[in-house]
């Protein structure tokens, strides 16, 4: 772990460390920090100047009245004049304190809540796998208020500590007796501040951790509610997230009974002071050592001293907090895990080449740290690859399928080549070059990757397929009607205008995954990659979507991951994985003569299609799997024979995944 995150129980330096942070800060918003300063500093001097005037009121007003029996109301007039100029002062002071201190702490968490933000996006898909989803929405919300809210109380703090200094001096000039008091306070409030802050970091430091845990809980609850209202699972949900709430609850109430204590001794160590003020000040009046007007001064500069310890107090005891939170949000800035980039540039036109050099990936294991910033560590034990010294070359122009049962490694090596991951061993290459060697920006702009489950933004139609693009309506239409969805966006209320939701919920899973298609379509991609991306189209749709692929072969370099016949027959050429590994290559056909496991894939998927009625049985019964499939000549296989689009109607639709799995175990030699 990194050495910032301490151990529970152990505090690092949480006062000298939370100032340096609130520095750093300071330093990105100097002049409105200062502005904010001299709002605090003229509203806690005004109430230094507050009791000046009392005084004196109290000498040339108060007493010679209750003497006289009577007022001088020009000098009640004087007194009145002066208070109202002290007053107006003050609320002055509030205003540019309150209006600029508030900008400084709006704009720094606005600052690192799009720092954190582009950090996410920079990050590698390898570096998110590792970290939940709630966990990184509380980095860059709860975590970053936590981060700068001391700052908020921070200039009324630094201009009562001007007060303090001012009023420490009144009091040695007014009565130096008196004045030994506050100076028995203040080191009393020091100790204080520092039992408190060992005491109470460790808790924020939990309860932060805690409140991530909670946000993954929920968005693991709302993002899954299907699944939790088709099963029945409410009541266990429920349950999971009542733990964890119930855990931040503790930790937040252990957190505040200890502010609880400490929040009441700090209005009372001013108070306390100003009863022994009172009880030595009578005795010295007794005496005749001060005068009645000189008390009234120095028990006023008393209560103000009560300022300058609420906002300590306010100060330090946000700051175990306010550590905790920025040193979350720091680890998030300074995770590793960049994708390194070169400078290199794809400069040539049309469809690209594609070469796979024994390229090698496993997933990194899941963090358990808590710490962002982190890697795996290097005593854990190697995984597993999930593609595994994978070769092959794909000519540019050309269409490859790639089909494995499940877990075979397909959608992993879809990562590889779009570059959401780098292989831990061997390349990948476009048109020759090295991906980790190209500038940033040059794989998105060529290379191109429609996934089954299609993610759509709560945006309008259009926004969805340009995604902030510069493209004309008809570049959008053309790409919806290559896609096939130009038919169903035309039939919606407002057309391309049309919201879809969140995720596309107005929209049916074929109708999403043809949005998606459409979205890749209309950047006119060097290489595109369909990791089965008409899984959830209807087949007659999927003929026609797979038809205009074919006509346009050339525009695109297309490696298409697929188990439906009918998709596979579309391809040059056909690459079996299985266990991350290339274990056929070859045409549909070829492969079918050749490869028993090939030829039992399909047929596993054949049967679970006819399982689900979806296909009628053949009027000769096939050969059974375990026959070798070269008996059965590609040649008789009307699938294979002729084009995807001329059958339609016994075009594989999709199947349920459970079945196929049950399916393809049976079929596995």
């Amino acid at each position: 772990m990194s050495e910032r995150v301490a151990e529970p129980g152990r505090q690092p330096g949480v006062i000298g460390q939370g100032f340096a942070n609130l520095w750093r800060g300071i330093r990105d918003e100097p002049r409105l920090f200062a502005v904010a300063t001299v709002g605090g500093c003229l509203f806690t001097l005004t109430g230094v100047a507050n009791s000046l005037v009392l005084g004196e009121a109290t000498d040339r007003v108060v007493i010679p009245a209750i003497r006289q029996g009577h007022a001088d109301w020009s000098a009640v007039a004087l007194a009145a004049a002066a208070l109202s100029v002290v007053g107006l002062a003050r609320a002055l002071g509030m205003l540019l304190r309150r209006l600029a201190g508030g900008t400084v702490v709006f704009r720094l968490q606005a600052r690192h809540r799009h720092a954190v933000t582009r950090q996410y996006l920079r990050l590698p898909l390898s570096w998110h796998q590792r970290h939940s989803t709630g966990t990184l929405l509380s980095n860059a919300n709860a975590d970053v208020e936590a981060a700068w809210a001391p700052v908020m109380p921070l200039p009324f703090a630094l201009g009562a500590l001007v007060m303090l200094v001012v009023a420490l001096v009144l009091l040695v000039v007014t009565d130096p007796v008196l004045a030994l008091i506050g100076f028995v306070i203040f080191p009393t409030f020091g100790v204080l501040n520092v039992w408190y802050g060992r005491r109470v970091w460790p808790l924020y430091s939990r309860a932060q951790q805690l409140r991530g845990e909670v946000s993954a809980v929920a968005h693991e609850s709302f993002d899954g509610a299907l699944v939790v209202k088709t099963l029945g699972r409410e009541e266990d949900e429920t349950a999971r997230f009542a733990v964890r709430a119930e855990q931040l609850r503790d930790a937040m109430i252990h957190a505040g009974r200890l502010r609880g204590l400490f929040d009441p001794v700090m209005e009372a160590l001013p108070n306390l002071g100003i009863l022994l003020v009172l009880l030595v000040g009578a005795i010295r009046i007794d005496a005749g050592a001060m005068d009645v007007g000189q008390l009234v001064r120095v028990a006023y500069l008393f209560t103000l001293l009560a300022f300058p310890l609420r906002a300590f107090g306010w100060v330090f005891g946000d700051l175990p907090r306010e550590v905790v939170g920025y040193d979350r949000v720091d680890a998030v800035l300074r995770a590793r895990g960049h994708e390194a980039y070169g400078p290199r540039t794809l400069t040539a036109a049309g469809p690209a080449s594609l070469r796979l050099d024994a390229a090698t990936y496993a997933y990194p294991p899941a963090d358990l740290t808590g710490d962002p910033s982190e890697p795996a560590s290097p005593g854990d034990p190697p995984a597993r690859p999930v593609v595994d010294a994978v070769s092959f070359e794909v000519a540019a122009g050309s269409v490859v399928a790639i089909t494995g049962r499940t877990g075979a490694g397909k959608s992993s090596l879809v990562n590889l080549l779009a570059r959401l991951v780098d292989p831990q061993a061997g390349a990948v290459l476009l048109d020759g070059v090295d991906l980790r060697e190209l500038a940033v920006g040059e794989v998105s702009r060529a290379v191109a990757v429609v996934a089954q489950q299609a993610f759509l933004f709560d945006d309008t139609v259009r926004a969805n397929v340009t995604l902030g693009a510069d493209n004309t309506d008809d570049d959008v239409w053309a790409a919806l009607r290559r896609a096939q969805a130009d038919g169903f966006v035309a039939a919606l209320p407002d057309g391309l205008d049309t919201m879809v939701g969140e995720r596309g919920t107005s929209l049916s899973g074929g109708q999403r995954q043809r949005i998606g298609l459409a979205r890749a379509l209309i950047r006119a991609p060097r290489l595109l990659v369909l990791d089965d991306a008409t899984a959830s189209v209807d087949p007659r749709v999927e003929a026609a979507i797979l038809a205009d692929l074919r006509e346009r072969a050339g525009a695109s370099t297309v490696v298409v991951v697929a188990q439906r016949r009918s998709t596979i027959a579309l391809a040059d050429e056909v690459i079996h994985l299985d266990a991350g590994r290339v274990i056929g290559r070859g045409r549909h056909e070829e492969l079918l003569a050749s490869s028993p496991r090939y030829a039992a894939l399909l047929t596993a998927y054949e049967a679970a299609a006819r399982a689900a009625g979806a296909i009628p049985e053949p009027a000769v019964s096939e050969p059974a799997v375990s026959e070798p499939a070269v008996s059965e000549p590609a040649v008789s296989e009307p699938a294979v024979s002729e084009p995807a689009v001329s059958e339609p109607a016994v075009s594989e639709p999709a199947v349920s995944e459970p079945a196929v799995r049950e399916l393809e175990a049976e079929a596995a030699p």
